[in-house]
């Protein structure tokens, strides 16, 4: 069985009917070590969600739930932590991260991680 690794959801949400909060419960019914971020404090899947930008250490995934405009002022950070790869999930598309992304040589892809999780390809 391989190795799960730590995933950052950042832009999740407290609200059950957004896909931040089904990755978070998917995340962690499939074994991943998770964190979040988000705009409100509160807890999904056991799972705290930290409305401060923390440095946290071992990130493998950023997954990302926040549209581009609101993105901007998090760049630095999520480049900070020097994740193996960051998804960017519908709706999060950012040609401008992407080029920032590819000059810091981390990987990225437009996809969905709920269907990566879905398809065993997480």
């Amino acid at each position: 069985m391989q190795t799960k690794k730590k995933t950052l959801v950042f832009g999740a949400s407290l609200n059950p009917s957004r896909y931040s909060n089904t990755a978070m419960h998917r995340l962690v019914a499939s074994g991943h070590d998770v964190v979040a971020f988000g705009l409100k404090e509160g807890e999904v899947a056991g799972i705290k969600i930290d409305t401060e930008l923390i440095s946290y250490n071992g990130i493998d995934t950023v997954t990302l739930y926040m549209n581009p405009t609101r993105q901007e002022p998090f760049y630095d950070h999520l480049i900070s932590l020097k994740p193996n790869r960051v998804i960017f999930n519908p709706g999060t598309e950012n040609p401008e991260f992407f080029e920032l992304l590819s000059q810091a040589k981390i990987e990225f892809e437009t996809a969905c991680t709920l269907v990566l999780l879905g398809t065993n390809q997480y």
